[in-house]
């Protein structure tokens, strides 16, 4: 059986999709790094509407999911920095794939539907090697700078690359 894949621009019909997706992949990602009765906060309905929200900003902002067999199984965005001392013009703001597309490339024709060639910028958790050596495949490196970010009320301890 051949199975379909598609990366394309996320549209304001895809929100509930993605609330279940972006939920399961933070459980996938963060069990690890940050207390069950945090992971529990996360509500498939409130990150819905804030893919609604995501669905309406500027043209220079890139958010684009990518579907297996007309499944949503990750999702990517990226816009102008936010950095103040905007170490790149661009950076990647996320990208999540469920695990059980770990390794099969479509992670990385997320990465390449949202991240130009040339200089961009990203922050992963300091405690995520396959996002490290994702990253790193990509030809980002850490430039030094760390910070602890507040993820669902809890430090996450972050490092950030750039290329």
């Amino acid at each position: 059986m051949n199975t379909t894949v598609v990366v394309r621009p996320v549209s304001a019909a895809d929100a509930e999709s993605l609330g279940r997706v972006h939920a399961a992949c933070w459980h996938e990602t963060y069990d690890h790094l940050l207390s069950q009765a945090a992971l529990s906060q996360l509500r498939p309905q409130r990150l819905a509407a804030l893919w609604s929200r995501f669905t309406t900003q500027g043209a220079e902002y890139r958010q684009h999911v990518a579907l297996v067999d007309d499944e949503i199984v990750g999702f990517a965005g990226s816009g102008p920095t936010r950095d103040g001392d905007h170490p790149t013009p661009n950076e990647l703001f996320f990208l999540y794939l469920l695990e059980a597309n770990h390794g099969s490339g479509v992670g990385q024709k997320l990465f390449d539907s949202v991240v130009d060639p040339g200089p961009s910028s990203l922050w992963v958790a300091a405690d995520n090697p396959r996002a490290h050596a994702f990253y790193a495949r990509n030809g980002y490196l850490p430039d030094g700078l760390e910070r602890n970010e507040e993820v669902l009320g809890e430090k996450l301890h972050e490092v950030r690359l750039v290329r």
